[in-house]
């Protein structure tokens, strides 16, 4: 399962989703909405925001503007496993 993580680079909260996700050994695409106004349209489109961080699932459940407590809650939720 891959999921999409949408960040703005200067984001800290984005910076912490990644190394989270990455030390958990989820497999993630990830996308920097700044330099891609296709994808900051989509995250915007499914979130109704333009927070980042921003998790899609393939299943097509969103988190937005999180922390990595509530990523860890969302993916134990959900049963999102890496």
């Amino acid at each position: 399962m891959e999921l999409t993580l949408y960040i703005k680079p200067w984001c800290p909260w984005c910076v912490e989703a990644v190394a989270w996700l990455e030390k958990q050994g989820y497999q993630f695409n990830k996308i920097d909405v700044l330099s891609d106004p296709i994808a900051y349209d989509r995250m915007r489109r499914i979130s109704r925001q333009s927070l980042t961080p921003t998790l899609e699932t393939p299943d097509g459940l969103v988190l937005a503007d999180f922390d990595v407590a509530q990523l860890e809650k969302f993916m134990l939720r959900n049963a999102l496993l890496p």
